[in-house]
C-alpha cells in the first residue's frame, strides 16, 4: 500500500476530504491512502471513533468480530465473540494509527459550499479547499424526540437514549422505554435489573434470534447473500421498510417481567396513554426514538425537500461529493461496521475517476434515490459513524 502523504498544517488545499473519522471515513481513508491521494479526515471530537465511547457502557454489537473488520485489519480477539463499546472505540484508534490515517481532531466543519474549482469548507476559523468531498459522518445527527415528551410533567424524568449510559441513571420507580429498536429492548433489557420496566412498541417488528442451528445470525445472513441485497432489488426494497430485532423478542422481555405497550400517543402530568386506550403512571421516559440527520451545514443542492441526501451508492449529482455510512446507501450493510468497506471501495472507485477525468459509469449518479427516511422508533440499532 502506498505511504499516506503527509500534509503541512498551513496546507489549506488538498485533493480530498473526508468528514468524520468513524468507520466509514476510516474505511474510505484506506482506499485514498492506497491510491496516494493527498487527503485529510476531518474529525470533530478529540479522539476517532468518539460516537462509540457516547453510547451506553454495556453496549455490544450483534455482529460477531470475525465480520466487524475495516478494510486491511482483523477485529481482535475471539472471531465468535461480540466485541463491546469500548472495544470497536479501541480498534478505530489503532486502525487510524496503524495506517497513519491523516486525521484532524477537534475540526467541526461549519459549512460546505461548492466553488469553481471544488468545494470550499469552513472549520475552526479556517478556509479548506479539495477538489472532491466525502461526507463520512453518518445519518443519524440530532435526537428525535416525539412531541409528547412535552406533554409530561416536570415531576416526570425524561432522557434520550443518547444520553443513557447506566441504570443508575435513571431514577427510582416506573420507567417507561418508547421505542421498539434493538437500542430500546436493550436498554429495557438492562433496567429490569434495578426498576420496573415498561417498554413502548410502535411498529412491526420482526425477531431474528442471534444464532440458528448453532451458527451465528449473520453466519446465515453472509451465506444467503442476504446482506449484499442491493436496495434497488425488489426484495432489498422490501427489507430497507423493515426493522429487526436481532437477539431480542417481546417474549424475552415479559419474562423478565417487562411490560409491553403498543404506540404511545399522549400524555398528561406522569401519565402516558397508549394507542389500545390503557394508560400507565410513570416516574422516568427513556426516549429510544431514532435520530433524524442534519446537513444544514451542506450548501449545495443535494438534498430533498426533507433535508435528506438524494444520492446513487453514495455518489451525488454533483460531481465530486459523495456521502458514506448512510443506512441502506446500497445493501444492508452499508452502515455496519463490518460492511462499509464494500462502499467505500466504490466511492475511492469514482473519486479515482474523476480525478483522471474521465467521465463515470452511466449507472453512478443518475438513477438517484433519497436517502431512506426515518420512523419514529426505526434506525436505532445502527452503528454510529
Amino acid at each position: 500500500m502506498a505511504e499516506t502523504p503527509r500534509i503541512p498544517p498551513d496546507d489549506d488545499r488538498v485533493e480530498v476530504i473526508v468528514v468524520g473519522a468513524g468507520q466509514a471515513g476510516l474505511a474510505i481513508g484506506f482506499f485514498l491512502a492506497r491510491q496516494g491521494r493527498r487527503f485529510m479526515i476531518l474529525e470533530a471530537a478529540d479522539t476517532v471513533g468518539a460516537a462509540w465511547r457516547d453510547r451506553w457502557d454495556s453496549l455490544a454489537l450483534f455482529t460477531p468480530r470475525r465480520y466487524d473488520a475495516l478494510p486491511g485489519a482483523v477485529f481482535p480477539g475471539d472471531p465468535d465473540g461480540y466485541p463491546t463499546r469500548d472495544e470497536v472505540a479501541s480498534y478505530l484508534k489503532a486502525y487510524a494509527e496503524t495506517y497513519k490515517l491523516p486525521v484532524v481532531l477537534n475540526s467541526a466543519v461549519k459549512s460546505l459550499t461548492q466553488i469553481d474549482d471544488g468545494f470550499q469548507l469552513e472549520c475552526n476559523g479556517r478556509s479548506l479547499r479539495a477538489d472532491q468531498v466525502v461526507v463520512a459522518t453518518g445519518p443519524f445527527h440530532l435526537p428525535l424526540t416525539p412531541a409528547l415528551a412535552g406533554q409530561l410533567g416536570p415531576e416526570v424524568f425524561q432522557m434520550h437514549s443518547t444520553g443513557y449510559r447506566r441504570p443508575r441513571d435513571i431514577p427510582a420507580g416506573t420507567v417507561l422505554v418508547v421505542g421498539g429498536g434493538n437500542t430500546g429492548f436493550q436498554i429495557a433489557t438492562e433496567l429490569t435489573s434495578t426498576h420496573a420496566v415498561h417498554l413502548s412498541v410502535g411498529s412491526k417488528q420482526t425477531p431474528l434470534p442471534q444464532k440458528v442451528w448453532r451458527r451465528d445470525l449473520f453466519w446465515w445472513l453472509t451465506k444467503t447473500g442476504l446482506l449484499t441485497m442491493t436496495v434497488d432489488s425488489r426484495l432489498g426494497r422490501r427489507l430497507s421498510e423493515r426493522d429487526t430485532l436481532i437477539g431480542s423478542s417481546p417474549r424475552q422481555l415479559r419474562r423478565l417481567g417487562v411490560g409491553l405497550h403498543p404506540r404511545a400517543v399522549s400524555a398528561s402530568n406522569n401519565t402516558v396513554n397508549f394507542a389500545d386506550g390503557t394508560q400507565l403512571n410513570v416516574d422516568a421516559v427513556v426516549w429510544a426514538t431514532g435520530y433524524q440527520p442534519d446537513y444544514s451545514w451542506i450548501d449545495a443542492p443535494v438534498l430533498d425537500s426533507g433535508g435528506r441526501v438524494r444520492h446513487r451508492r453514495g455518489v451525488t449529482n454533483l460531481p465530486g461529493l459523495y456521502f458514506l455510512g448512510l443506512y441502506w446507501q446500497h445493501t444492508r450493510g452499508s452502515a455496519l461496521l463490518g460492511w462499509v468497506k464494500d462502499d467505500a471501495e466504490y466511492i475511492a472507485a469514482q473519486i479515482q475517476i474523476l480525478a483522471d477525468g474521465r467521465k463515470p459509469p452511466p449507472d453512478a449518479a443518475n438513477r438517484e434515490h433519497p436517502e431512506v427516511g426515518e420512523t419514529q422508533e426505526k434506525r436505532n440499532h445502527v452503528e454510529p459513524q
